[in-house]
């Protein structure tokens, strides 16, 4: 925290603190000054007082680039992670589903890989496949495989060609030990990415979180579930994460329940995060065993777009085979460019553009969709 900025609004009423964030005068470097002020409990509070309006506009005055291999979150950018998952962990079958999200212009915040066995041989197998391909055509991206933390440390140790470190997290002490994580051993990973991954900047962790999370796991210690939250991005903005995602949605009917509650939600989390400080992406989502729908979702994502969300999923046809759930689609990805008239991050725009696969708006361009671009020997 920062004591000065503390200093300035320790007075202050939750209700004032939403009258000045809210206040056209107030400026996106304002906000960002200010947010090392606050914790996760004054976030959440805010939030609480605040419309669906106000969440929009607020968040959307926010912006945190950050560093990793390449630039993620500049003013004018949306971005994407390209999520192809495979329910066998096959590098073959999940590398076809990579050439299309980047056929489809999806894929410059990371490509990001959830693996069903949390193994190092599996995590090496995934990161040595996915580093030959964007090597080979030269994409400028991150690399990472999400199994845990421990996993992902020593694969990197054993030669893993990892860019940066992933880890889901909480907003208690007792869930992230649940999650097998905690503040010494999150410091010794961004040590140790430091030293050994591929990312040259100075951002190199990628953290995931949502609503809810704590108590699906009976570990709230009686605070509700958004407060938590709010908590948790006190706790990620200690370690300069290169982006994070909310998946608020993704645990089902037991934590969210419905699609004016996911919504909600969303837009919730969304404000909280980038109020704090951090480089906030979202995943606007649901599985088939809530009553969210499709229409939900979308309303979400346009919500979050209005608001100047850094980033999405880009899950094959919006539907994740192996994780069982429905996410945003390369489609949607694209829908929300246009209708913003954001651009890729700049590296991956000119690299995009050489290829055919977008123009200078960062529209689709004339080879988009088409992977076959990636099959030539």
């Amino acid at each position: 925290m920062n004591r000065r900025m503390y200093d300035k609004f320790k007075n202050y009423t939750i209700a004032e603190v939403r009258e000045w964030i809210m206040d056209h005068k107030t400026t996106t470097n304002d906000l960002y000054r200010a947010s090392y002020a606050w914790i996760g409990e004054t976030v959440a509070a805010v939030a609480k007082i605040c419309s669906a309006s106000d969440l929009i506009y607020g968040a959307s005055k926010c912006s945190r680039p950050t560093r990793c291999e390449t630039q993620l979150g500049l003013p004018g950018t949306l971005s994407f992670r390209a999520q192809c998952n495979s329910s066998t962990d096959d590098p073959e079958t999940i590398l076809l589903g990579v050439q299309e999200a980047v056929s489809f212009g999806s894929g410059d915040a990371c490509f990001g890989i959830n693996p069903v066995e949390d193994t190092v041989e599996t995590t090496q197998r995934i990161s040595h496949a996915l580093r030959d391909f964007k090597d080979k055509w030269d994409i400028p991206t991150q690399i990472t495989v999400l199994s845990h933390v421990t996993t992902q440390m020593q694969s990197v140790r054993e030669g893993a060609p990892l860019s940066m470190f992933f880890q889901s997290i909480a907003g208690t002490q007792t869930a992230c030990e649940a999650f097998g994580v905690d503040k010494a051993l999150l410091l010794e990973a961004y040590d140790l990415a430091k030293q050994e991954c591929y990312g040259t900047g100075m951002n190199k962790l990628y953290f995931e979180t949502g609503q809810g999370s704590e108590m699906s796991i009976d570990c709230d210690e009686g605070a509700d579930e958004m407060t938590l939250e709010g908590r948790t991005y006190g706790f990620a903005r200690a370690f300069e994460p290169f982006m994070i995602n909310n998946v608020t949605g993704f645990i089902g009917p037991e934590t969210i329940y419905d699609g004016k509650e996911m919504i909600r939600g969303n837009l919730e989390d969304h404000f909280m995060a980038k109020i704090i400080g951090l480089p906030m992406g979202m995943a606007p989502c649901f599985t088939n065993h809530t009553g969210i729908t499709q229409d939900d979702q979308e309303i979400a994502c346009l919500l979050l777009n209005a608001a100047n969300c850094n980033d999405y999923m880009g899950v094959p046809m919006g539907d994740d085979v192996m994780l069982a759930y429905q996410d945003v689609s390369f489609h949607d990805d694209n829908t929300m460019r246009e209708l913003s008239h954001r651009k890729p991050a700049p590296e991956f725009h000119k690299w995009a553009i050489k290829m055919g696969i977008l123009d200078e708006d960062g529209r689709l361009g004339e080879r988009a969709g088409d992977a076959s671009m990636f099959f030539a020997k």
